[in-house]
């Protein structure tokens, strides 16, 4: 089995973290990226929570800035663009479809959940439905995995 693709998270961390959110971090395995200034960006969230409830979310945007600008493209309906471009350009769907399947590989390296089998986050492979999801995997994952993450990240005009 791979390494994870994040580094384990301190109570500093899950602290920061509960504070961005406004609630208590659950579930959290990982500091999967950081702002440019040290703190929690995107974690990685155990497939299935401390209540038993699956959670396909693995990379979760959890910065505030970040959420925020992910919420402001949302908000002008850029997905449709993007579901445009995944319909119209057959190379952006197949990176689109593996950057589903990396995804998934890692959530595997935690724990099976029988119910999340084939089952991302933000509408991959086939549709982009939440860009919350897809810039918390383009930048978990870095640049060049997520052709939809990484336009939308880089259209959020956040670091």
């Amino acid at each position: 089995m791979s390494r994870p693709p994040y580094e384990p998270p301190t109570e500093a961390d899950i602290a920061i973290v509960s504070e961005q959110l406004g609630r208590e971090a659950r579930g959290v395995v990982g500091i999967a990226a950081r702002a440019g200034d040290g703190t929690p960006a995107v974690v990685a969230t155990a497939p299935r929570l401390p209540d038993g409830s699956p959670f396909p979310t693995f990379y979760y945007l959890c910065h505030p800035e970040a959420v925020a600008a992910a919420s402001r493209l949302e908000a002008v309906g850029i997905m449709n663009e993007y579901n445009e471009l995944l319909a119209n350009d057959e190379s952006v769907r197949e990176q689109y479809a593996r950057a589903h399947r990396q995804y998934i590989e890692d959530r595997d390296l935690v724990g099976d959940v029988p119910e999340l089998s084939g089952v991302s986050a933000g509408g991959m492979p086939n549709r982009v439905k939440c860009l919350h999801a897809l810039i918390g995997h383009a930048l978990a994952a870095g640049p060049g995995v997520n052709p939809i993450g990484d336009l939308a990240l880089e259209r959020s005009g956040w670091k």
